[in-house]
C-alpha cells in the first residue's frame, strides 16, 4: 500500500507499522495538524503494551479495548496488532487522525479494530452498560484527565483495567495550587518527590469519584516521565471500604515527611509548622504480583530495554513505604557530597531499615527511616533518640 501523502512517513513502533506526519519526527514540538503524534511517548506506549499484555494473560472475560482520545491511534493499533484482543475501538474527534489510523491498520492487515468520531464522554457512555464495557479503557488527554474520570470508570468492566495519563504537570506539582484543588480536590506541596505526590493526587481524585458511584479502584502500576504521569488501576464494581485517602505532611525546616490519615500541624522531629498536601491516595501505588507479571511478559514483546530496568525497581519498591528521599537533599542537609545510591541503600539495610531505589527518581530511595535516622546512617554517627 502506498503512503497517501508526501508529508507522511511510515515508521515501526514495537511490531506495528504506523503512518505519521513527517514533521512530528523532526519538529521540537510535534504539530497538531493533520494529527498529533509524539515520538517521545514511545516508552509510555511500551509500558501500556506490557501492562495490558500481562493483564490479558490472566483475564477470562471478553477482551475489548476502548481508547477515548486516540490521536493517530498508535496505542490502539499496537494493542490490536501485538496483543490478543477480541475488539479494539479507537475514538477521536479529529477525522484526519482516524483516517491515518485506518491506513495504518491496513498496513498491518488488522481486522479487529473499529473507529469512532465522538466527544470522549459520549463515546465512553455508549459503552457503559453491562455487556458493552471495555476490559481495558485508556485515556490520554492534553492536560488534566479529571473531567473524564466518571465516564471512564463507568465504561470499565468489573475486573478490568483503567489507565489514565495526566500532562498538566505544573498544576500537579504545585505551581497553581487553586487549579489543582479545583481539578483534583487536593493541593500538592512543592517538594523533591513532587511526581509521587502528583500521582497520589490523581489516584485520590479518581478514588473519590469511584467511591461516589460505588466502584473500588486498586492501583497496580504507575510511571513518571518528565512530560506526563500515568496510572493503571484495576476497577471493581463494589463499594470500597478501605481508609485510603489522607495527607502527606512535610516539614520544610528539617525535611521530615510522612503519609498520615489525619492532618498534623506540628513536626514530630523539630516542632516546626508542617506543610500539608492532599487529600490524596495514601495506599500502595504498585501491585507486586502485577509488576512481576509485567516482567514475565517482557520476552514476548518488542519494547525498549529501559522498561525492564524500570520494572525491576517497581517490583522492589512495591513493598516499600510511600514518599521517597533523594541523595541530593540528604547531602544538602549534611553539607557533604552524596553517597552512591547502592551504598546508601546497603548502609540503611545494614542498620536494620527497609530501603530500596525508586522508579520515580534516578537518585531517589525509599526507606522506613526518618530523615534524622538517614543522616545518622550516612554520617556513621549514632542517632540521638530525642531526634526521632
Amino acid at each position: 500500500m502506498q503512503i497517501p501523502d508526501e508529508t507522511l512517513q511510515e515508521i515501526v513502533e514495537g511490531q506495528t507499522k504506523i503512518i505519521v506526519p513527517k514533521k512530528s519526527l523532526t519538529d521540537k514540538v510535534p504539530p497538531k495538524e493533520p494529527a498529533f503524534f509524539n515520538p517521545k511517548a514511545k516508552v509510555s506506549r511500551d509500558f501500556s503494551i506490557i501492562a495490558y499484555g500481562a493483564f490479558l494473560k490472566k483475564f477470562k472475560g471478553p477482551k475489548i479495548f476502548l481508547e477515548g482520545l486516540s490521536g493517530l491511534g498508535v496505542r490502539g493499533l499496537r494493542v490490536a496488532n501485538e496483543l490478543q484482543m477480541d475488539k479494539v475501538i479507537i475514538n477521536d474527534l479529529n477525522p484526519s487522525a482516524l483516517k491515518l489510523a485506518e491506513y495504518s491498520a491496513q498496513l498491518n492487515d488488522l481486522k479487529n479494530i473499529e473507529y469512532s468520531e465522538m466527544e470522549v464522554c459520549r463515546f465512553l457512555s455508549k459503552y457503559s452498560t453491562k455487556g458493552e464495557r471495555g476490559s481495558i479503557v485508556d485515556i490520554d488527554p492534553f492536560g488534566s484527565p479529571s473531567q473524564f474520570f466518571d465516564c471512564c470508570l463507568r465504561a470499565t468492566m468489573h475486573g478490568g483495567i483503567l489507565s489514565i495519563t495526566a500532562t498538566d504537570l505544573q498544576v500537579l506539582n504545585g505551581l497553581y495550587q487553586s487549579a489543582c484543588k479545583r481539578k483534583y480536590g487536593g493541593v500538592p506541596i512543592r517538594a523533591e518527590y513532587g511526581n509521587e505526590m502528583a500521582i497520589r493526587l490523581i489516584l485520590g481524585c479518581l478514588r473519590m469519584v469511584a467511591g461516589r458511584i460505588g466502584i473500588e479502584i486498586v492501583p497496580i502500576f504507575a510511571e513518571s516521565n518528565m512530560h506526563y504521569y500515568r496510572t493503571y488501576v484495576r476497577v471493581l464494581i463494589r463499594q470500597d471500604q478501605k481508609e485510603n485517602i489522607g495527607y502527606i505532611i512535610h516539614c520544610k525546616s528539617c525535611g521530615h515527611r510522612k503519609i498520615v490519615l489525619e492532618q498534623i500541624n506540628e513536626c514530630e522531629l523539630c516542632d516546626s509548622k508542617l506543610n500539608i498536601g492532599g487529600p490524596l491516595w495514601i495506599d500502595k501505588i504498585f501491585d507486586k504480583e502485577f509488576v512481576n507479571d509485567m516482567i514475565l511478559k517482557l520476552p514476548e514483546l518488542s519494547v525498549g530495554k529501559v522498561c525492564e530496568k524500570t520494572l525491576q525497581k517497581c517490583l522492589v519498591e512495591s513493598e516499600m513505604p510511600g514518599i521517597y528521599f533523594t541523595l541530593d537533599e540528604i547531602a544538602s542537609k549534611m553539607k557533604a557530597s552524596p553517597p552512591k545510591l547502592e551504598d546508601a541503600i546497603i548502609n540503611l539495610q545494614k542498620n536494620g531499615y527497609l530501603a530500596s531505589s525508586t522508579s520515580f527518581n534516578p537518585t531517589g530511595f525509599r526507606t522506613n527511616a526518618n530523615i534524622n535516622e538517614i543522616i545518622s546512617v550516612f554520617s556513621d554517627q549514632p542517632v540521638n533518640p530525642k531526634q526521632t
